[in-house]
């Protein structure tokens, strides 16, 4: 199973590809100072397997990458920031 995460600006979101195929995304809103991130979805055939937190994490490392923050209005980024102390650091204020 190879993953990678991509960031699709036209389409103002973060894809997860496994093989190559796009089986989740990470939408998001640039407001200048942060990234709000409204929905995350992963394939329902696809569900279960961890890929949500994979899709997530490199999320959260490209947007510290970026020095900026997020708000978590989709429940599983807000989800995923709670059980992560060590990416607590992202969110807005």
């Amino acid at each position: 199973m190879d993953t990678q995460v991509r960031k699709d600006e036209d389409r103002s979101r973060y894809e997860l590809l496994l093989d190559g195929e796009v089986v989740g995304v990470a939408d998001f809103h640039d407001t200048g100072d942060a990234l709000v991130f409204p929905h995350t979805e992963i394939d329902l055939a696809h569900r279960g397997k961890g890929l949500g937190e994979i899709l997530v994490r490199a999320a959260m490392d490209d947007v510290r990458a970026q020095d900026r923050t997020v708000v978590p209005t989709c429940w599983f980024v807000r989800e995923f920031l709670d059980a992560h102390p060590d990416y607590a650091d992202l969110r807005a204020a």
